[in-house]
């Protein structure tokens, strides 16, 4: 055992009523010798000090111990238990560009993680400086992606979920026939957008850029920031195995709402050049892009189903609702 474990705070976030694996006496001390055996291999014993994180879609405990860098335990539900094999995997094919687990048990979805430094959105940076750092985020990660253009099969065989172009329609009849939120109305008019849904996936595999790792959430608190100019991505746990433009929605949107829509062109062009020399002119990307804004809502909605089979009846809720949410936002213009 530890020399000294306490638990110094139990965050429950917005969802004080999220039932996860730590409440089951057994698994949270099976969970900690593991910890303790991978941080054992790391170097000599301390007295640690627990933080941690409860969420319906993962257990985080942050590790403290005098003298000694900061650890994280993760578990995450069955429907992704997949990141701790994904993000073992990346770490060997693209060593310096993620964050490298200490130890993974892929079976039971569990990683240790060290600590990776400061966040994205904690660097506090001014605007010009922040609008600057997104787009070499952004094309360091399109770079990333398009290096893993070869291992997609072995990406899937890791069980990232799939949602490639040729599946996303059935993906999208799934999502309106099951979520019990959607009106009548909206329900009604996203079976109308179906021909077009279809369509829009046609249009974006003509251009000609393969499906890859789709990180599915990369928000600015889901990179570190260790040196300027340079990003680690880690948080898997949303992943699919989709077109690497789907990856657009979720930073465009953040990055609109810190610095204004006038941003969303320079930061879509900065990820676009990652992929030229592949045959496809600029405006072609560009149309892609535009494209890929609407269809990245799908793989969206579809992570709002990955919560702990525990999950009480209010938090299935207020994810269908998360998840129509994004559905309905594909009925309105993208704003690319």
């Amino acid at each position: 055992m530890y020399e000294e474990t306490s638990v110094e705070t139990v965050d429950r976030g917005q969802y004080p009523d999220a039932v996860t694996p730590w409440e089951d006496p057994d698994w949270r001390a099976d969970a900690l010798a593991w910890a303790e055996r991978g941080l054992a291999a790391q170097g000599p014993r301390r007295a640690r000090r627990l933080s941690v994180r409860l969420r319906p879609w993962s257990v985080l405990i942050r590790m403290t111990a005098d003298g000694a860098p900061d650890t994280w335990f993760k578990a995450n539900p069955p429907a992704s238990a997949f990141e701790a094999g994904l993000t073992e995997a990346l770490a060997r094919w693209a060593p310096g560009q993620v964050l490298a687990p200490l130890a993974v048990d892929a079976d039971r979805g569990w990683s240790l993680l060290p600590d990776g430094g400061t966040l994205f959105r904690d660097a506090h940076l001014t605007a010009e400086a922040g609008e600057r750092a997104w787009a070499q985020a952004l094309y360091q990660y399109g770079t990333m992606q398009r290096a893993l253009c070869s291992r997609t099969a072995e990406i899937a065989r890791l069980g990232v979920p799939d949602a490639r172009l040729a599946v996303l329609p059935a993906l999208f009849d799934g999502l309106v026939r099951d979520n019990p939120v959607l009106d009548p109305e909206t329900r009604t008019a996203l079976h109308r957008l179906r021909p077009r849904v279809e369509e829009w996936c046609d249009e974006l595999a003509a251009i000609g850029i393969p499906d890859t790792l789709d990180h599915a959430d990369l928000h600015d608190g889901q990179l570190f920031a260790p040196a300027p100019g340079r990003f680690t991505f880690f948080d898997w746990g949303d992943a699919a195995v989709s077109h690497p433009f789907c990856s657009l929605l979720v930073p465009l949107r953040r990055a609109g709402e810190q610095y204004g829509p006038h941003v969303l062109p320079r930061l879509r062009d900065a990820y676009l050049d990652a992929w030229s020399g592949m045959g496809a002119p600029g405006i072609d990307l560009r149309h892609g892009a535009s494209l890929a804004w609407r269809l990245g809502a799908i793989g969206r909605a579809c992570s709002w189903g990955r919560l702990f089979p525990s999950a009480p009846a209010s938090l299935t809720a207020r994810a269908d609702t998360e998840a129509a949410g994004w559905l309905t936002g594909m009925l309105g213009d993208p704003a690319l």
